[in-house]
């Protein structure tokens, strides 16, 4: 089926819960206003993202009345958003939700957590321990959550499990500058987007935040990838945006005719090899 995204490129404040929630809410409405079936927004978009010490202050559990109000709020419209997520057991997660028809449709729990340079997510949360497509009314699809996207694995193993369209929550900063003077980063993501969508014959929906934090600057440059590895919409950079994509189905299909790349894969291979590898030490 055809379906209109919105990709909401916003500038959350550090550990302001409340005022966070509100600004989702007047994208959310904003999104159904423009007759969007589905939202997108950035990874953490409810708390901020160097959070450090404050993430057991900002945590919310999945029966939270914040998270309440946006399963209400699915009723109108699907959900793809970022939080921190607090679980019984006393552990916190960088998740991602998926929310429709006022439910909960997947949760992902951020796999990779980038600790080295300006990152050190690893001293504050737990890893999650999964990476699974779920069905939706837009199709087969998959969530990852910023560094995920960059283990190849991660968007294979999703692809593998059925997702024609791969949501990538992001609070990815601006670093390095390329050879032509533009923002490293950008460079590097756009290359690594277009790539993965080409590959593994799919949609990329990347939704990247903007805004200072600790004197570091997030970039923006949300964007819907079609099958093919182009961009058919962009937002701005270093503003915050609000981007409307139309994701038709036919792309797809023509994709998938003329280079049958996920037709054509052999996973009876790939998990064969692997074993071997894990076994013999990858000699």
């Amino acid at each position: 089926m055809d379906f209109t995204i919105a990709l909401a490129q916003i500038k959350p404040k550090l550990g302001c819960l409340t005022d966070n929630l509100s600004l989702v809410e007047g994208a959310i409405e904003r999104g159904i206003r423009e007759r969007a079936d589905l939202i997108v927004f950035p990874e953490l978009a409810l708390t901020g993202y160097f959070l450090k010490d404050l993430v057991p202050d900002l945590a919310l559990g999945l029966d939270s009345p914040e998270i309440a109000r946006l399963k209400e709020l699915s009723r109108h419209i699907g959900i793809a958003v970022g939080f921190v997520e607090a679980t019984g057991d006393y552990r916190f997660f960088n998740s991602a939700l998926f929310l429709d028809g006022g439910e909960i449709r997947h949760l992902h729990r951020k796999v990779y957590l980038p600790t080295y340079g300006l990152f050190d997510e690893q001293r504050y949360l737990a890893r999650g321990d999964r990476f699974r497509a779920f069905d939706s009314r837009f199709g087969r699809m998959g969530m990852l959550i910023c560094e995920d996207f960059w283990h190849l694995s991660a968007p294979y193993i999703l692809a593998m499990d059925g997702a024609t369209t791969l949501l990538c929550l992001s609070s990815s900063p601006g670093r390095g500058l390329s050879e032509d003077e533009s923002l490293g980063s950008t460079v590097a993501w756009q290359r690594l987007t277009a790539t993965t969508a080409t590959f593994l014959n799919s949609r990329v929906i990347y939704c990247n935040r903007v805004g200072f934090e600790d004197g570091v600057n997030f970039w923006g440059g949300s964007e819907a990838v079609s099958p093919s590895g182009v961009a058919t919409s962009r937002g701005k950079l270093l503003e915050e945006d609000f981007v409307l994509a139309t994701i038709r189905e036919g792309e797809l299909r023509r994709e998938r005719i003329f280079s049958p790349l996920m037709r054509d894969e052999n996973l009876p291979l790939t998990l064969r090899e692997l074993a071997r590898i894990d076994t013999e030490g990858g000699r």
